[in-house]
């Protein structure tokens, strides 16, 4: 009864961290940042991408989860990971394919499969450590990381079917004089962005649902580091030899394949805590609680049995690649497509709209709060949650080899308005950093340059001047072109004052030249303080 209750309780904490986590990527009205914004923060991973941040609340936060394991298993896995969770949802889907009769037969033990287990951790682990050299490296470790890779499903297939679903209801709210829906555009990343999230919904789905956890015991490089931790826990689920009658009922309800009922043993590195051998448990021979340890095993010249051994190596492995990870996060911090749902191509039927496209800048423009390009590339864990926050459509994922899928700025479908600071708000990785709306007024990220030869007042067509007049920081003056002109509308260029231009792109958004603005925005390198 106790050990059913535990596991409700388990299953509980689960699906709020699952629904809450999603909330954040899918929810258009920004109420979901602050009731479960915390959620995202105390991720494994991007946690340890940001163990050089100078708040110092990554590191108890991996120090707590290394603990949390350490003490209870791998109680992360199957509760606080929403990948983790989602592999459990599809686990429930397929025992339902299975007849009733049959489903006591589902799983059965097998071997850890450690050298694919260390081989893809290895390769994850010099990816990170590469990234602080060259961001591409690490952005493409990131497609195995798990709350990466659960950002990009709800921000690029579960988002759109939600705001579809809203928009239903809008239509019918509208119909009946109702305010309480309302239409969104629906904004997606571009096909290759989406086809990322649907084959990793799909690997990853198709996994657990044939074979429960073995995505999060053999590919998943969180689950082989915190197994490693999790081999050395104090509690975990036991066999009580005195009561435990082998009727395997344990090991054919493991997800994890990790009981050996025969030899009443379990791996302790793939256990992730779920609680279904106890629950399945009829007669109380398996339960959770204070692990009892067995004396090594010694062969006739005194050596530790090589298991043992091998358990060790693995551990210390695990804590040096972490270790070295966040001394090359230390070091580092010392020295585009995107599409509308509806897009409108004319103007009142009459004149056809050219629909602007966003010109890579020679310098990449980093978001208010990042400090500067480098360190936003560095911690950035493309997980797509500040893409799905941001409500200008300023961020967009990258699909460019050197920027794999991290969010990049562009202002052809909006500008970064100085009252927002949405996405600083929701990083889990510190790759931008909290900012209040005071300190975004101040903060420069990228300076602002004419195209005199496709300006409409430069050239004469139009007395225009639209950048100037929507310039937050008056950073934009219409000069003459020839100051001994004094005809009716003499031609004008806007000049740019660079030590007050924030960088946020109104100019460049609101320009009407199409496709390409006459004035555009480059980044800087390392973010400044206009004065």
């Amino acid at each position: 009864m106790f050990f059913a209750m535990l596991k409700k309780l388990r299953v509980l904490l689960a699906v709020l961290f699952i629904v809450g986590i999603t909330a954040l990527f899918v929810d258009f009205t920004g109420t979901a940042i602050g009731i479960t914004g915390w959620m995202a923060k105390v991720q494994f991973w991007p946690s340890v991408l940001g163990l050089d941040s100078l708040m110092g609340l990554n590191i108890l936060v991996v120090l707590l989860l290394v603990l949390l394991t350490f003490i209870f298993g791998r109680i992360y896995c199957s509760v606080i990971c929403p990948l983790g969770v989602m592999q459990d949802a599809f686990n429930r889907l397929g025992a339902l394919r299975v007849k009733k009769a049959l489903r006591r037969f589902r799983f059965a033990y097998a071997p850890e499969k450690r050298i694919i287990r260390w081989a893809v951790f290895c390769l994850f682990a010099v990816g990170t450590v590469a990234g602080a050299f060259w961001a591409g490296a690490r952005l493409w470790m990131s497609l195995i990381e798990p709350y990466s890779m659960y950002g990009r499903i709800a921000a690029d297939v579960v988002k759109p079917v939600y705001e579809a679903g809203n928009n239903v209801l809008a239509g019918i709210a509208e119909a009946n004089d109702s305010t309480l829906f309302w239409h969104v555009t629906s904004v997606v990343g571009g096909d290759g962005v989406m086809w990322v999230a649907i084959i990793s919904l799909l690997v990853v789905g198709a996994t657990a649902f044939l074979s429960g956890r073995a995505w999060c015991n053999t590919i998943c490089p969180v689950g082989t580091l915190l197994g490693f931790v999790s081999r050395y826990s104090i509690f975990g689920v036991r066999f009580d030899e005195s009561i435990c009658t082998g009727c395997r009922k344990c090991e054919r309800n493991c997800k994890a394949k990790c009981i050996d009922a025969k030899n009443r043993t379990v791996d302790y590195s793939r256990c992730v805590v779920c609680l279904n051998c106890t629950e399945s448990c009829t007669n109380g021979g398996m339960t959770y609680g204070l692990r009892r340890r067995k004396s090594p095993a010694v062969n006739t010249s005194g050596a530790v049995s090589e298991s043992c051994d091998a358990s060790r190596r693995g551990f210390m492995t695990g804590v040096a690649a972490i270790a070295t990870a966040s001394v090359a996060k230390a070091a580092d911090a010392l020295t585009d497509s995107i599409s509308r749902h509806e897009e409108k191509t004319t103007d009142g039927g009459y004149a056809d709209i050219t629909p602007k496209h966003n010109p890579a800048p020679e310098q990449p423009i980093a978001p208010p709060g990042a400090i500067s390009w480098k360190n936003f590339s560095t911690h950035c864990t493309a997980c797509q949650l500040c893409v799905s926050a941001c409500p200008n459509e300023v961020l967009k994922p990258s699909m460019a080899l050197d920027t794999f899928m991290m969010p990049m700025m562009g202002y052809d479908l909006g500008y970064c308005r100085p009252e927002c600071v949405r996405c600083s708000e929701v990083c889990p990785a510190d790759a931008i950093h909290p900012i209040t709306v005071a300190e975004k007024s101040d903060i420069s990220i990228g300076r602002a340059y004419t195209y005199i030869h496709s300006c409409l007042a430069a050239r004469g067509e139009a007395a225009c001047g639209v950048c100037a007049r929507h310039c937050p920081s008056n950073a934009i003056t219409m000069m003459l072109l020839d100051p001994n002109d004094e005809s009716e509308n003499p031609r004008r260029r806007p000049v740019v004052d660079e030590s007050r231009c924030l960088g946020c792109g109104a100019c460049e958004n609101l320009c009407p030249v199409s496709p390409e603005s006459a004035i555009r925005v480059d980044g800087r390198d390392v973010h400044t303080t206009i004065g």
